[in-house]
């Protein structure tokens, strides 16, 4: 019998909200659990007091370190400021014990929180935004390619004539447009396993349209198992109907595996959900299997479910349509977000020809392989990437990849408890295109690598303690080779998190652009 403790039985939340309509806020003490300075917890701050709560905010980092969110608070006249206080720095027990309501930030784990524990009702933004609008939900989890799938699918609704919004783990809280929506106006949410896991019980998450995004090993400095991991990704389809679709993947993966020996999350996903299952793949999908996929010449082949299809369709014995062929972003990986947002456009009843011309002109969204900006050092062009959102080692080894030719590679960060060895994989495979220099930025996952690279004999420059260190080497480096003529690919794609050296990924990709602007000006 095995001494190893059982893992924690996830946290479930009552059925419902605590509020059932916003005109119940009023009158009530409300504590916002993280300020933060993404925007979720000032929106929050924000759509309380507009609904005439009495509001804590309170978060251990001080008031210095959030200086810029209580400033944009601080200096509106609109907001009731009688009715908000701050307790910074630390956290009171009986803010939240005295509380009718505490809005929890997702960050934050319930499992052992005495302050939540102590808490009459815990909500989020998100549950919240769910129990008051009734738009249709498109919902979108993964470890890969959530963000670049859910700005692509919100740029082509918004282009096909759809007023749709987006919001969620992409640093936009859905309260800032609940009262924009309405039963007509698709709301694209991005949510995180966190995000997610904040919603198991409630049965507020019934998406029309549910995709899961590649998954493989994140967050495992957070989680206790790759399946505790994947049991929150699965409450995005929990409460869906026949009436509702799963877009879920078809291909296997090793990467996936997380010690569980599973290499298709997809065929779980699929076997699980009630909803009407559609598969996505780099390759041709079987006869009777709908979704979506890549053909020889790159173009974008969907089939829908043949309750879907036409009658015309049907009689023709055509099943099938071009959704997609060129698109300005570049990498593999990023053409396999656009096809799945070719899909939901799809099933959203836009018609082929219009999704190809809408999603072959989207341009990528910041901080995820971001073109911004270009220097001319003599005869040579070099053209910058901001490609900071890559978080996970598998973005950054693909970034290495995305463009066609060798790039000069920057990487590194802080470990999340992931392993770092696909980057070292990918840049020692003699099938791959190698970078043509590589420079390393401090950091535990950096460390990591390190050894990695050591067994592979790949060779690297650094490693730098900042991102001035490190650039400014890179710019020596490419100055003293004054003949140099064509052009160079510089991507920053650190496959890690950016705690300690920077506030989170967003921070250290405007830093980053803001460096490397100011030094190859």
């Amino acid at each position: 019998m095995s001494d190893e403790p059982l893992p924690p039985v996830p946290h479930t939340y009552p059925h419902g909200c605590c509020f059932s309509t916003p005109a119940d806020i009023a009158g009530k003490n409300v504590t916002v659990m993280g300020l933060g300075l993404n925007g979720g917890g000032e929106a929050t701050v924000r759509f309380l007091l507009s609904h005439g709560a009495n509001v804590t905010v309170t978060d251990m980092k001080t008031a210095d370190a959030l200086a810029a969110t209580i400033a944009s608070l601080q200096n509106d006249p609109s907001l009731a400021h009688e009715h908000l206080r701050y307790v910074l720095g630390e956290h009171r027990m009986e803010d939240f014990a005295n509380a009718d309501c505490v809005i929890k930030n997702p960050g934050v784990k319930y499992d052992g929180n005495p302050f939540l524990a102590a808490a009459k009702a815990i909500e989020t933004d998100i549950s919240l935004f769910l129990q008051f609008s009734k738009a249709p939900i498109i919902a979108v989890t993964g470890s890969k390619g959530k963000s670049s799938t859910v700005s692509a699918i919100h740029y082509g609704l918004q282009k096909a004539g759809f007023t749709a919004f987006l919001g969620g783990n992409i640093t936009v809280s859905p309260l800032t447009f609940l009262d924009q929506t309405n039963e007509s106006t698709p709301v694209i949410l991005e949510l995180s396993s966190w995000q997610l896991a904040d919603l198991r019980g409630r049965k507020a998450l019934k998406p029309k349209i549910a995709l899961i995004t590649k998954i493989i090993p994140d967050h495992q400095n957070f989680y206790h198992s790759m399946l505790a991991y994947v049991a929150d990704k699965k409450l995005i389809y929990a409460n869906q109907t026949k009436d509702d679709f799963t877009i879920v993947d078809f291909d296997d993966d090793p990467a996936a595996d997380g010690g569980t020996l599973i290499t298709n999350w997809g065929n779980i996903f699929a076997a699980e959900s009630k909803a009407t299952i559609l598969r996505y793949s780099k390759k041709t999908l079987p006869q009777a299997v709908p979704g979506i996929w890549q053909d020889a010449k790159g173009n974008g082949i969907c089939r829908l479910p043949a309750a879907l299809q036409s009658e015309p369709a049907k009689a023709s014995g055509k099943d099938t349509d071009i959704v997609l062929k060129d698109i300005a972003v570049p990498g593999k990986h990023m053409r396999l977000n656009v096809l799945n947002a070719a899909l939901v456009m799809r099933l959203m009843g836009i018609a082929p020809a219009k999704i190809i011309d809408i999603l072959g002109q989207w341009n990528g969204i910041e901080h995820r392989l971001e073109f911004f900006h270009v220097w001319q050092s003599g005869n040579l062009t070099v053209r910058f990437y901001n490609d900071s959102a890559s978080t996970v080692p598998e973005s950054a080894a693909e970034s290495t990849q995305a463009f066609g030719e060798p790039v000069i590679f920057l990487t590194g960060g802080t470990d999340k408890g992931l392993d770092l060895s696909p980057i070292a994989h990918t840049l020692a495979n003699p099938l791959a295109i190698q970078p043509s220099a590589t420079y390393l930025l401090a950091g535990t996952a950096t460390d990591k690598m390190l050894a990695d690279f050591a067994a592979h004999g790949i060779s690297y420059n650094g490693v730098y303690q900042t991102i001035d260190e490190m650039l400014a080497k890179l710019k020596a480096d490419i100055s003293a080779h004054k003949g140099a003529r064509g052009t160079k690919v510089v991507v920053f794609s650190p496959g890690a998190t950016s705690f300690g050296m920077f506030q989170n990924e967003f921070d250290r990709g405007r830093q980053f652009k803001e460096k490397v602007r100011n030094l190859f000006s």
